[in-house]
Parts: C-alpha cells; sequence; structure tokens
C-alpha cells in the first residue's frame, strides 16, 4: 500500500519517529492494512560495524533492500528505519516503490548536527546504543539532505522539532498519516500513486487467473532462493535450492542478487506470455507455474 523511507542524520530520532508514525497509522481508522518497520535491529546488525567501511555499508543497505523489496505489497504499509542518506539509495527505494504501484513518501528528521552529538554522547553514558565518534563524525560529512523537487525525495514531510518532544499526535505525524491512508476518488489530486514503467510491467495474459497464479508461483519461488543464499551467507546448498518436495532443485552455478532474479522474472513471465498468444494459455495453478519458472532458472543459472 505505501513505502515510508525514514531519512536523518544518526541519533536525530528516526527510529523514535518511525514507532510514533507505526503507532499512529495503527490507530487511524482510514488505514485496515498491516504496518511493518525495517531496520537494522531487524537483523541484529551492530551500526558501528555496520558503518566502519564502504562495503560494510553497502552490504547493510543490499540486506535492507531486499527485505523492502521482499515485503512491499498492495496490504502492507512499510517504513524503513535506517539513515538512508545517499540519495542515490533513497532513489532505488522509489523505484520498489514504483515497480509494486503504491504510495511513496520521506519522513526527514531535520535536526542540528550539535544536537545529534549531545544525543549520541547521552546514550553512549546510559550505556546504550550509539555511533563511534569518528564513525559519526563520517556519516555527518556524508549526509545528502532530501529535496522535495527530487521525484525519490517527495513528498517530503520534514520533523524539525526535537526528539524528545515528538508524539504521535504531532502535527508532520498526523499530516503523513493523511497522505498514507486517504481514500483516492477521481478528484484526488493531493496523493499520487506511483505507476510502474514499461520495463517494469509484465504482458498481460487474457486468462486474469493465469495472471494471477503465474505472478504469485515466479515471486514465492525468486523469494525462496533470495533467503536460502541470505540464510546461507551467500553460500549455495550443496544439493541445490529446494522449493518442495513435490518441485525439482534449483541448481544454481552462482550466488544471483536480487535485481537479477527480478529482471529473470520478468522475462520469464514475458516471454510465457507472448508463447500463450501463439499457442497454449500460461499455466492455471502455481504449481505448474512453479516447475515451469524452477526449469526456465536451471536453464538460464543451471550448473552444466
Amino acid at each position: 500500500m505505501a513505502l515510508v523511507v525514514i531519512c536523518g542524520q544518526p541519533c536525530s530520532g528516526k527510529s523514535k519517529a518511525a514507532l510514533c508514525l507505526a503507532e499512529a497509522l495503527k490507530q487511524s481508522s482510514e488505514l485496515k492494512y498491516q504496518v511493518r518497520i525495517i531496520d537494522e535491529a531487524s537483523f541484529h546488525l551492530d551500526r558501528n560495524q555496520s558503518y566502519a567501511n564502504m562495503p560494510s555499508e553497502k552490504n547493510l543497505r543490499g540486506v535492507l533492500r531486499s527485505e523492502v523489496d521482499r515485503s512491499l505489497s498492495k496490504d502492507t504499509v512499510i517504513i524503513v528505519d535506517s539513515l538512508n542518506n545517499i540519495k542515490g539509495y533513497r532513489y532505488e527505494l522509489w523505484c520498489l516503490a514504483r515497480a509494486a504501484g503504491i504510495r511513496y513518501c520521506v519522513f526527514y528528521c531535520d535536526v542540528e548536527d550539535d544536537d545529534c552529538r549531545k544525543w549520541n554522547q547521552e546514550r553512549r553514558e546510559k550505556g546504550e546504543d550509539n555511533y563511534d565518534d569518528v564513525i559519526f563524525e563520517d556519516l555527518v560529512r556524508r549526509f545528502e539532505k532530501p529535496e522535495r523537487r527530487n521525484r525519490w525525495d517527495s513528498p517530503l514531510f520534514e520533523l524539525k522539532s526535537a526528539s524528545s518532544s515528538l508524539s504521535d499526535s504531532a502535527s508532520i505525524v498526523h499530516d503523513a498519516v493523511s497522505y498514507i491512508t486517504k481514500k483516492l476518488d477521481s478528484k484526488t489530486r493531493d496523493v499520487k500513486i506511483l505507476q510502474p514503467s514499461i520495463a517494469t510491467q509484465t504482458k498481460r495474459f487474457s486468462d486474469a487467473n493465469s495472471l494471477h497464479e503465474l505472478d504469485k508461483a515466479t515471486q514465492e519461488v525468486t523469494n525462496a532462493i533470495a533467503e536460502a543464499q541470505s540464510r546461507d551467507l551467500g553460500m549455495l546448498p550443496a544439493n541445490g535450492i529446494s522449493i518442495g518436495k513435490d518441485f525439482p532443485p534449483i541448481n544454481l552455478s552462482r550466488s544471483v542478487g536480487l535485481p537479477e532474479l527480478r529482471r529473470l522474472r520478468r522475462t520469464f513471465m514475458k516471454l510465457t506470455g507472448q508463447t500463450s498468444l501463439s499457442g497454449k494459455p500460461p499455466p492455471s495453478d502455481s504449481d505448474s507455474a512453479k516447475r515451469m519458472f524452477i526449469d526456465y532458472l536451471n536453464r538460464e543459472l543451471g550448473t552444466s
């Protein structure tokens, strides 16, 4: 339904803002869907280790992005609670929302650097999670402030109050909740639903049930591969990746990232759609669709 990107300097109150926003959404009578926060804590990632160097930071962003991609749906509000300090990364998240055809917004905790330093020091004195000074200063220096004129930073909700005064009744939280939950009609102009581009759309089948089953089945296979690789830290199981006892194993010759899996999935669905126009229709049951997709992946990525 919506992707909300929390953005701000380290120790600027982002996590508290995410919790307040999530609570306000859950209490909203207009929202009938699930609300989920995705953050570093979800994966037990240490903030200093995650930002110690560029490879670690890149890996952190990749883990969060993959989880967002797997979690986006028409009946869930996803809140990404992280620094999200690189504009190129926010663009990637915006592209995921566009491909999913959902609402998108950025919630920016605009707090002075000195206040962030003070809160970081207070956390250290209390024995709470905090940033090392060198890492903190590096992150502050590299922060790329969101600008509402950018597609991937719009609409932008800016929270300028201090962390200690934030509550779910704050006007900025109310504005964000209103945007996310507002019901649409033909006269609505202030809420935008992102639309997939031609590159992210798949060919429509005449049989709507076939399209639904194919989409669902290929997504389940893609998720299973991504989860298996994540669980095994990129190592491929010797006996292949199993989808279930009734399906052949997926024998990959190498690790495959989620972007490549998404491209292969779209290509498979397009090829299946083109075949259905001149021959037999696509599979109308999930099991058949999974077998076809597994066979396709084994041909494209399988071991020789």
